[in-house]
């Protein structure tokens, strides 16, 4: 996995974006489905590298859209659109719903704090 670099605003200053690994949540996954299965490094590495590659697509075919739109800010609108065209049928259907859920409760998170009181 190659690391993408940010712009921090400055021409010419580049710093490296750390990348996220999802070994941990594949893992509390798999213990979900299958209390009793192991996995091997080299299987969970494979699993990394199919996560890893399936955002690489989610995230080109959203700026795609960008593209032809003529937009330059990305939001949950194609992330969603990108996903229902990547993925097949009731994997997308969950994925969405599950993308949905997990945004409107980070919602509720960001309202809980930035009420006063």
């Amino acid at each position: 996995l190659q690391r993408p670099e940010a712009n921090l605003g400055r021409k010419g200053k580049r710093r490296a974006v750390p990348m996220v690994v999802p070994s941990p949540k594949i893992y509390s996954v798999l213990r979900q489905i299958h209390p009793d299965m192991r996995i091997s490094k080299k299987a969970m590495k494979v699993m990394n590298d199919l996560v890893a590659d399936q955002f690489e697509k989610i995230a080109l075919e959203a700026h795609k859209m960008l593209q032809i739109h003529g937009k330059t800010t990305l939001t949950a609108r194609e992330i969603q659109a990108s996903v229902r065209l990547l993925l097949p049928g009731e994997l997308a259907k969950h994925a969405v719903s599950r993308g949905t859920k997990a945004l409107a409760m980070y919602n509720r998170a960001k309202q809980a704090t930035a009420a006063p009181g």
